[in-house]
């Protein structure tokens, strides 16, 4: 970073010579200074230095300064005020030098910027030291060039030239950082304060860092207001009902095997309705689908309460509660619950409920399992046609050519010996979100007897990062066959350099991540292909104040 050198390579022989002679008068003002002090009687103070009381021939401690004294301190600040005179008699030849400086700077606003950036940085170090050896004159021109560079700073557009105001400030800058220099020119010391400077700043960003992870967590963890108000009105309707009208009408008119059968657990009931809308707006033939979802038993009515209200018409609906599958372990609710671990996407049992499809849908063949995260943009009654090759689950690879972090050795502890010699390390992450499954291969390969052994081997030491999606990439190793990539695009929860043709070419789109479309967190520029299948004129909504 070079920010306000002094005098380099421009000014001649003469302007050195200059210099080296003001160095001189400047070194013997300082042992002029240095012999007074030293010659001073204990106790004696200077007079009217340091803002210590009691002018020149006044008593100080008791002790009178003599006149000889006075008249050498005198000499001593008549010495300094020559120096000084000297040094803003180079005014112009600064100027000149800074002028040079900058016109050698890169042409480009950005380059600009950063060189403000730097000045700053060093002017407020030089601050520090003036402010400490009480050079006002110096601290007043600090400070106000600090005020102008961060006015301009504030103001600054990366798209527009640079003013010429703009640059007469620059220059000014240069020419006070270059007086601040020869005034203290150790650079120990510089180096001293410039790491001081770093620490506190990076703790401050530490600090900050820690402040928004924690408020990251809390309103990840946390449904906003609106959808509390719009579950407990929903609950409370659902039960003013007669028990007769809490069922959906029966409307099958052609063979369950003949159906699209789509599921999804979730406990949002918005994130759920978004994925059905959406599914139904995409089909071709939206008769022929049939939704199943189940979710847990404090939102269970608030989940038949909505699809009652909104029926999905012209598709078939299914809700089911998670207390109502009674095969299912008795410690199912909350044996995922892990010390030190409150992210719901890791602790909750409907995540883990995938891996017992077989036994959730024993009359099914294949079925397409949705996260209530993802917006369906395409007609997917293509994936029942593809071939699986005696494979149980079709999904999207999320590694890519020289990707080392969607690998498996990056979700699952190869350190030990159960897991080191069974699997390859290298091998790419498939996803979840977007999954279709052969239901009697899952059956014929005993897969959910293999998610139990290795969920109660994963209890006794740690295999994996937490969550489902590690077990996952164990269960269904050398079991998934890889989809093409636009059958479902990734990252919406996170990653904010996705492109606008990746997401509308996509079939589905999926919000992964924290920044979920239903958050106030949620990056803007996705949230409206989330919002465009809800009614935000819904009475339900109004009545919660949910809107776009």
């Amino acid at each position: 970073m070079r920010v306000g050198g002094g005098g380099g390579g421009g000014g001649g022989g003469g302007g050195r010579e200059r210099e080296a002679a003001l160095l001189l008068v400047l070194i013997t003002a300082a042992c002029g200074f240095v012999v007074v002090l030293l010659n001073l009687p204990d106790g004696r103070a200077l007079p009217g230095a340091g803002g210590v009381p009691g002018a020149v021939g006044e008593h100080t401690g008791g002790t009178h300064v003599s006149v000889k004294e006075r008249r050498m301190v005198e000499i001593v600040r008549q010495q300094q005020d020559v120096a000084a005179q000297e040094l803003e008699g180079q005014t112009d030849e600064n100027a000149a030098e800074a002028d040079e400086r900058i016109s050698r700077s890169p042409p480009g606003t950005k380059e600009k910027l950063w060189m403000m950036q730097d000045q700053l940085i060093m002017a407020k170090a030089y601050l520090q030291f003036a402010s400490l050896h009480g050079s006002a004159h110096l601290v007043r021109e600090l400070k106000l060039r600090i005020k102008e560079i961060e006015r301009v700073v504030s103001h600054f557009s990366s798209s527009s030239r640079v003013p010429t105001s703009s640059l007469q400030k620059i220059r000014a800058m240069e020419m006070t950082l270059s007086k601040a220099q020869r005034a203290y020119p150790h650079c120990s010391h510089m180096t001293a304060k410039l790491r001081a400077m770093t620490h506190q700043s990076e703790e401050l960003v530490r600090a900050h860092r820690s402040e928004t992870s924690f408020l990251e967590q809390v309103a990840v963890r946390t449904l906003p207001k609106g959808h509390h108000c719009l579950a407990m009105r929903l609950t409370s309707e659902y039960f003013l009902l007669d028990p007769k009208e809490r069922e959906f009408p029966q409307r099958y008119t052609m063979q369950m095997g003949d159906l699209y059968h789509y599921a999804i657990f979730s406990d949002n009931v918005l994130a759920s309705a978004v994925v059905v809308n959406s599914t139904i707006s995409a089909s071709k033939d939206p008769k022929r689908i049939m939704f199943h979802i189940v979710t847990d038993a404090l939102n269970f009515p608030a989940m038949m309460m909505w699809f009652l209200t909104n029926p999905p018409n012209p598709a078939t609906i299914q809700i089911k509660s998670l207390d109502n599958l009674k095969w299912l372990p008795a410690d199912f609710s909350f044996r995922f619950k892990q010390k030190g671990i409150r992210d719901p996407r890791y602790t909750s049992a409907l995540n883990h409920l995938r891996f017992y499809l077989p036994e959730v849908f024993p009359s099914l063949n294949k079925l397409v399992l949705l996260d209530h995260d993802v917006v369906v943009q395409r007609d997917l009654s293509g994936l029942w046609q593809i071939d699986l090759n005696g494979k149980v689950n079709g999904a999207v690879e999320t590694c890519t050519s020289g990707d080392g972090y969607h690998r498996l050795e990056n979700l699952v502890n190869f350190s030990d010996p159960s897991i080191i010699n069974k699997f390859d390390a290298k091998a790419c992450i498939h996803a979840f979100g977007m999954n279709i499954f052969d239901l009697k291969e899952w059956c014929r390969q005993g897969l959910t007897t293999a998610y139990n052994k290795w969920f109660q081997a994963g209890k006794r030491r740690r295999l994996w990062k937490a969550g489902s999606l590690p077990l996952g990439q164990i269960v269904f190793y050398n079991q998934t066959v890889p989809l093409d990539h636009r059958w479902h695009v990734l990252g919406l929860g996170h990653d904010r350099s996705i492109g606008r043709d990746a997401i509308e070419r996509a079939a589905v789109i999926h919000y992964s991540g924290k920044l979920k479309p239903w958050l106030e967190i949620s990056i803007p520029k996705y949230r409206d292909y989330w919002n465009n299948f809800l009614d935000y004129d819904n009475p339900y909504l109004q009545q919660c104040n949910i809107h776009m």
